[in-house]
């Protein structure tokens, strides 16, 4: 009789023991969400906030959208890359596509300025982030579109194979296949 008042006991304690346990935990989550908004709220009031790389992926990617806006890429490079090891889909995506958009609209500027060497690095780089883009979201059109846009600015020429001093070569049957269009002879 006793023992069955000692199990009563504690199959009447243990459920309020748990429901305290699952509310403690519940408020240090809330706690959690709440901080991370509250930087993301700092982050698009345009202040700047430090924010490591192991912070939630919305976060990060305020971040990253907050450094692009100071054009700040080579900071913004690391925390998309640090968000394509957990983020989510939509975060990665969103990520990549504004990346390569600063780093198209950096290019641009570079071309309007009569720059197209210095632009050829950012044009990449841009054609490089809708790729991964589009491997995340393969029917995002606007990212398509865009990748389209920049693989026109700055074409993917054969890669030439150096040899000694300043001497390059090409297979001759790789070249034309390489370069768009048809080539046309004569003066």
């Amino acid at each position: 009789m006793m023992f069955q008042a000692q199990w009563r006991t504690l199959v009447l304690a243990v459920p309020p023991v748990l429901l305290g346990l699952a509310a403690l935990a519940a408020a240090a989550w809330g706690l959690h969400l709440a901080t991370g908004n509250r930087t993301i709220r700092v982050l698009k009031a345009n202040r700047d906030v430090a924010v490591t790389a192991d912070a939630p992926p919305a976060v990060l990617l305020a971040r990253v959208e907050f450094l692009i806006r100071l054009d700040r890429l080579t900071e913004a490079q690391p925390l998309v890359e640090a968000l394509d090891g957990r983020g989510a889909i939509p975060i990665r995506d969103d990520a990549h596509y504004n990346l390569a958009n600063a780093y198209l609209r950096r290019g641009l500027d570079l071309i309007t300025q009569g720059k197209i060497d210095a632009a050829g690095p950012f044009v990449v780089l841009a054609r490089q982030e809708y790729r991964n883009s589009l491997t995340l979201v393969p029917d995002d059109w606007d990212a398509k579109f865009n990748l389209d846009v920049a693989s026109r600015l700055i074409r993917d020429f054969p890669a030439f194979e150096r040899t000694v001093g300043d001497t390059a070569t090409a297979d001759r049957k790789r070249l034309w296949t390489d370069i768009p269009g048809t080539p046309r002879g004569g003066p």
